[in-house]
């Protein structure tokens, strides 16, 4: 079975519609069973491929930090200012931070960005493409991919400095391998 379609026999014969829609019930479930989620070990997609409003920065043989976010999200708020600190203190050892917004009204992403001055780079997922492709559990999750473009830690939510210790503990292990 594909993740766009689902196929499958019913004879609708002394079903009733109780039957049907029992069968139509078994088909959503198994369609969002089929959605992909990226996982530590897979592929990030390539920003420049999934459609994403602003400039993408250049990745290639550098370490990737992308953070999900969305205006209406306190805790995306919350951790600007700490991904700001690790963007100013690793942007010259070859890691690039990017902040994803997957606010769907350009408004709410440009009003979001204007009032918090982030100090790294945002941009748009209006399309909600890549924030699909990767099936983001929360908001904010932030994925460090390594320089082979395979993710290989992913935070949750944000605990305040909890999380900023654990995100450059395991920035410094990216380094260090690479």
């Amino acid at each position: 079975m594909n993740s766009s379609s689902c196929n499958f026999s019913l004879s609708l014969s002394g079903l009733g519609v109780l039957g049907v829609f029992r069968g139509a019930l078994l088909c959503v479930f198994l369609l969002a069973g089929a959605r992909a989620e990226i996982k530590v070990g897979g592929v990030f997609p390539a920003l420049a491929s999934v459609g994403l409003v602003g400039e993408v920065p250049d990745t290639k043989d550098k370490i990737l930090v992308v953070d999900f976010w969305a205006s209406w999200c306190a805790p995306c708020k919350a951790a600007f200012p700490a991904l700001g600190k690790i963007n100013a203190d690793y942007a010259a050892r070859g890691v690039v931070l990017v902040g994803i917004s997957v606010d769907e009204k350009p408004a709410a992403y440009a009003d979001f960005v204007k009032k918090m001055a982030p100090t790294f780079l945002t941009l748009h997922d209006a399309s909600q493409k890549l924030v699909r492709a990767v099936a983001v559990p929360a908001m904010p999750t932030t994925y460090l991919i390594g320089r082979d473009g395979k993710v290989r830690f992913i935070h949750a939510g944000y605990q305040g400095e909890s999380t900023d210790r654990i995100l450059r503990t395991q920035i410094d292990k990216l380094l260090a391998a690479n």
